[in-house]
């Protein structure tokens, strides 16, 4: 089964046992994360519903991208600006791809749900 996932302004497609490099996320290596916003799914080639679809990740490390430099010169003014930046970026490892998560917590508010009934009948 695979996802595409929305995170850091990018999209990714993930299936589980990939590793991405995405835009800082808030965590240590080693911690699980869940990615919220699952755009698409999928399973052999046909559509799934996104709705139920949970990505779970696990930070493999905190990382910086390989330096890009800015260089800026305006012709015959004597002006050179020169400027480097290396991005922020987190390592992760999908873990898993699927509804199992979320299955879970509607089984548990199935079962409070049906317990209000009685008590309300009381």
């Amino acid at each position: 089964m695979f996802a595409v996932v929305r995170t850091g302004g990018k999209q990714y497609r993930v299936a589980a046992g990939d590793k991405i490099a995405v835009e800082k996320l808030a965590g240590e290596a080693g911690d699980k994360i869940v990615l919220g916003e699952v755009l698409l799914a999928g399973n052999d080639g046909q559509i799934a519903d996104a709705a139920g679809v949970v990505v779970s990740a696990e930070i493999i490390a905190q990382a910086k991208s390989e330096k890009v430099i800015v260089f800026k010169k305006r012709r015959r003014h004597n002006y050179r600006r020169r400027n480097g930046h290396r991005q922020q970026l987190t390592l992760l490892r999908i873990l898993s791809v699927g509804g199992e998560e979320k299955k879970a917590a509607k089984k548990s508010k199935a079962a409070s749900g049906a317990a209000a009934p009685e008590a309300a009948a009381e």
